[in-house]
């Protein structure tokens, strides 16, 4: 077993540099407010952000299939619609997620008649 002297050196490294990296971000903060390429990032991110999730999720969707992506232009609309009406993120992915799992697994299923 270490003895005290080498356990006390070792959580006192631990100590500082977990301090140290906790505050870093608290130091680094207030130069990059002032950043015009992070203000940038801040303003056109989140967009670029939803449209790689957005082509992501409809790469796969199939135009051969019965249905030719008709489930999932309905939900993008929805989703579209949704957030432009409220401006709420939360509500028009999980609207738009609801409305399309309901559409592939009741209207637009293969059992469905």
């Amino acid at each position: 077993m270490p003895d005290d002297g080498y356990l006390l050196a070792a959580l006192a490294t631990i100590l500082v540099v977990t301090f140290g990296l906790r505050a870093l971000p608290f130091l680094v903060i207030g130069p990059l407010r002032e950043s015009a390429f992070v203000q940038f990032l801040g303003r056109y991110m989140p967009v670029g952000i939803m449209l790689i999730l957005v082509v992501y999720t409809l790469k796969d969707v199939s135009l051969g299939d019965r249905w030719h992506g008709v489930p999932e232009l309905v939900a993008l609309v929805v989703t579209v619609a949704l957030h432009l009406w409220r401006r709420n993120a939360l509500l028009s992915i999980l609207g738009g997620t609801a409305l399309y799992v309901v559409l592939v697994n009741t209207v637009f299923s293969g059992g469905a008649g």
